[in-house]
C-alpha cells in the first residue's frame, strides 16, 4: 500500500479491520460483530457493525437470555415470526417456568412434611425410651428398697431370735446356779451335822475318862451349831420342755390357742395373720405369748383403749391399708404394750402422729397417709426409734416444727419422699445415717442444711428442682462421713462443685448436664468410685482433659450412656480400677486404639464390662487391640450400631 510502519505501529485500512506491525510482519484482526435478531438491521455511517432499526427484540445472542436458537446457520428464524408469535412463545415459556416452580415447591413441602413426621416419630420414640428407662430405674429402685427393707427386717428378726436365745440361756444358767446352791447348802448342812456328832462323842469320851466308871455324869444336852441359811422355798414350777429334754435342740414355742380365731385369720408359732380378712374392728384376742399381729388390708377404722389387753407381749403390729383416722385412736390404745418395737400404719387416713406411743418403738412407718402436722412433742418419748418413714404425705417446712426431730436421739433412717418440702428439713438429729427426700419440690441446699448431721452417710434428693447455683459452697464440702448422693432428675447443667470430700457414690442421671468442669473431683479424700451421668447432654466439648482428675485411681463404675459424646473421653485409659464402663447410645464414630486400654498398664486392668452399642461405629475399622484390656471379649457389647 506504500505505507512504511515501525514496530508496534497500528493502523486501520477498513472500518472493521485493525492491523499491527510486529517484528516486520503485519497482523490484521477483524472486529467480531454480535448477531442481531431484528427485521431491519443497518450499519450507521462510520461504524463497522450493524444495528437494529426497530425495537421489537433487541437482545444480543451472547446475553444467554434469548428464547430462540443461537445457531448462526438460522439467521432468518426470528425474521419469519410475528411479534404476536414471539409473545405467545414467551408466555408459554413463562407458564412452564411457573409450573416447574410450583412442582418444585410442592416437592419441597412434601419433603419437609416427611422430615417433620420423621422428627416427630423419632422424638416420640426417644420420649418412650426415656419413659421406659425412668420406669425401669424406678422399678429397680423400688426393688432395691424392698430388698433393703427385707434385709433390715431379716436382721431385726435375727437379732430378736438371738435375744430370745440369750434370755433362754440366761434362764437355764440361773436355774442351774440355783440348783447348785441348793446342793451346796445340803452338803454344808450334812457336814455340820457330822461335825456336831463327832464333837459330842469326843466330849462324852473326855468326861468318862475324867470321872471314871464310878461316877457317871448325865449326858449333856446338845447345843445348836450355826448352819448356812437355806434359800427360801418357792412355789412348785411346772417343768418346761427344755428342762425335760436337756439334750434336745430348743424349738420355738407353738401356741395352742383355746379360743377360735376370726374368719380369715391364721396362727403360726407366735404370729397371728388377719391380712385381708374383711375385718371392721380389731378382734379380741387372749394369747399372752403372741409376738406378731398383722391386720393389713382390712376396713378397721379405730384403735380403742384396751384393744391389746389379751396380747400384752406384742412386738410387731401391722395396720397397713385400713381406714384408721387420728381422731379414732384412743390416747391409751398402746399403753400396755411394753415390748412393742415395730408399728406399721401405711395407707391409712392419719393427719398427725398418734400420741402416747410406746417408748420401746424402734421402727415406725406412716407412709401414704394425710399427715399435715408434726409438732415438737410428736416424737417426745421415742428415744429408741431407729427407722422413721413418712413418705407420701402433705408435709412441708411450714407444718413440721424445727424441733420435732431433736428428741429422736437414736434415729438412723428417715424417709420423707413424696411430700411438699422446698428446703432440707431443720433440726435433723446427729445420729442420722440415711436421709431420703426424693419427689419433693426442693430448690436449694443451704449452707447450714447438714451442719448437725455429723454421721450422715446417704442423701437421696432425686426428682426435685435443684440447680447447681442453689447449692451453697459450704453446704457439705467439709462433711467427713457423707459417701453417697443422688441428685438424679433435677435441673443441673453442670456437675456441681464443692461436693463432699468423703464422697464415693454420685448419681446425676436424667439432668441437663452439658459439662464436667476440670478438677471438680480433685479435692476428694479417697476419690470418687461410682459416677452415673446417663441421660444428660454431654458432648465432645463437655468433658475436659482435667474432668476426671482426682478419681483416675479410684473410679470403679462410670456410666456416660445416652448423651451426645462423639469420642471416648480423655482419661478413660488411665482409670486403673475401672470395672464397668457404659458409653452406649452416644454419637461416637471412631475409637482410637489406646483410648480405652493403655498399652503400658494393660496387664493391671480391672475392666470386666464395656458397652458401646447404638453409636455410629464401623466395626470393621476398630483396631484389633482396642479392647485388649477387657477381661473377656464377650463382655464388650458393640451391636447394634446406628446407621450413618
Amino acid at each position: 500500500m506504500g505505507i512504511t510502519m515501525f514496530d508496534k505501529a497500528v493502523w486501520s485500512p477498513k472500518p472493521c479491520v485493525t492491523c499491527l506491525c510486529s517484528e516486520g510482519s503485519v497482523v490484521c484482526d477483524e472486529v467480531a460483530c454480535p448477531i442481531l435478531r431484528c427485521q431491519l438491521p443497518y450499519t450507521p455511517t462510520g461504524e463497522c457493525c450493524p444495528v437494529c432499526k426497530d425495537h421489537v427484540l433487541d437482545v444480543p445472542d451472547f446475553s444467554g437470555d434469548s428464547p430462540v436458537s443461537n445457531d448462526p446457520s438460522e439467521p432468518d428464524l426470528w425474521l419469519q415470526r410475528t411479534p404476536a408469535e414471539i409473545e405467545e412463545i414467551l408466555r408459554q415459556e413463562e407458564e412452564e417456568h411457573r409450573e416447574e416452580e410450583e412442582r418444585l415447591r410442592r416437592k419441597d413441602e412434601e419433603k419437609k412434611r416427611k422430615n417433620k413426621k420423621k422428627k416427630k416419630d423419632r422424638e416420640a420414640a426417644e420420649r418412650k425410651a426415656r419413659d421406659e428407662l425412668r420406669k425401669a430405674e424406678e422399678e429397680r429402685w423400688l426393688r432395691e428398697e424392698a430388698e433393703a427393707a427385707e434385709e433390715r427386717r431379716r436382721r431385726q428378726e435375727e437379732q430378736r431370735k438371738h435375744e430370745e436365745e440369750r434370755m433362754k440361756a440366761m434362764e437355764t444358767e440361773q436355774r442351774l446356779m440355783l440348783k447348785a446352791l441348793e446342793e451346796a447348802a445340803e452338803r454344808a448342812a450334812e457336814r455340820a451335822a457330822e461335825r456336831q456328832t463327832d464333837q459330842e462323842e469326843e466330849e462324852n469320851e473326855e468326861i468318862e475318862w475324867l470321872r471314871g466308871d464310878v461316877f457317871q455324869m448325865p449326858p449333856l444336852e446338845p447345843t445348836a451349831v450355826g448352819l448356812p441359811p437355806l434359800p427360801p422355798l418357792s412355789e412348785p414350777v411346772e417343768p418346761t420342755d427344755e428342762e425335760e429334754n436337756d439334750d434336745a435342740d430348743s424349738e420355738e414355742v407353738v401356741i395352742q390357742s383355746t379360743q377360735s380365731l376370726p374368719k380369715g385369720c391364721t396362727i403360726s408359732d407366735v404370729t397371728v395373720n388377719c391380712a385381708n380378712a374383711k375385718l371392721s374392728s380389731i378382734p379380741p384376742l387372749s394369747i399372752p405369748e403372741l409376738k406378731s399381729l398383722s391386720l393389713e388390708g382390712n376396713d378397721i377404722t379405730a384403735i380403742p383403749a384396751g384393744a391389746f389387753n389379751g396380747i400384752p407381749n406384742l412386738e410387731w403390729i401391722n395396720f397397713g391399708k385400713n381406714k384408721i383416722t387420728s381422731q379414732n385412736i384412743d390416747p391409751q390404745a398402746f399403753k400396755g404394750l411394753k415390748l412393742l418395737s415395730r408399728l406399721y400404719m401405711d395407707g391409712n387416713l392419719l393427719e398427725k402422729i398418734p400420741t402416747a406411743l410406746p417408748a420401746t418403738l424402734q421402727e415406725l412407718k406412716i407412709n401414704e397417709n394425710n399427715l399435715c402436722e408434726i409438732n415438737e412433742n410428736s416424737f417426745a418419748e421415742l428415744h429408741n426409734l431407729i427407722t422413721l418413714e413418712m413418705e407420701g404425705n402433705v408435709l412441708s417446712e411450714s407444718n413440721v416444727d424445727p424441733q420435732a426431730f431433736i428428741t429422736l436421739t437414736g434415729l438412723s433412717y428417715l424417709r420423707l419422699g413424696r411430700n411438699h418440702f422446698r428446703t432440707i428439713p431443720q433440726g435433723l438429729p446427729p445420729s442420722l445415717l440415711e436421709l431420703y427426700l426424693e419427689n419433693n419440690v426442693i430448690e436449694e441446699i443451704s449452707e447450714g442444711a447438714f451442719n448437725q448431721t455429723y454421721n450422715l452417710n446417704v442423701v437421696v434428693l432425686r426428682h426435685n428442682k435443684i440447680d447447681e447455683s442453689r447449692i451453697a459452697p459450704l453446704a457439705w464440702i467439709n462433711h467427713r462421713t457423707l459417701e453417697s448422693i443422688d441428685l438424679s432428675y433435677n435441673n443441673l447443667y453442670l456437675v456441681p462443685s464443692f461436693l463432699p470430700k468423703s464422697l464415693l457414690h454420685l448419681v446425676l442421671v436424667g439432668n441437663k448436664i452439658e459439662r464436667i468442669p476440670g478438677y471438680v473431683f480433685a479435692h476428694m479424700d479417697q476419690g470418687l468410685e461410682y459416677l452415673y451421668l446417663s441421660y444428660n447432654k454431654l458432648d465432645g466439648e463437655g468433658i475436659e482433659p482435667e474432668s476426671f482428675i482426682g478419681c483416675l485411681q479410684s473410679m470403679t463404675e462410670l456410666c456416660l450412656d445416652h448423651n451426645q459424646i462423639t469420642s471416648v473421653p480423655n482419661g478413660i485409659n488411665e482409670m486403673t480400677s475401672l470395672h464397668f464402663l457404659r458409653l452406649n447410645n452416644n454419637q461416637i464414630r471412631n475409637i482410637a486404639e489406646d483410648s480405652i486400654c493403655d498399652p503400658i498398664n494393660e496387664e493391671g486392668s480391672q475392666l470386666v464390662a464395656l458397652r458401646l452399642e447404638n453409636n455410629y461405629l464401623d466395626l470393621r475399622k476398630i483396631p484389633p487391640t482396642t479392647f485388649s484390656c477387657v477381661r473377656s471379649y464377650s463382655s464388650v457389647v458393640l451391636r447394634p450400631q446406628k446407621i450413618k
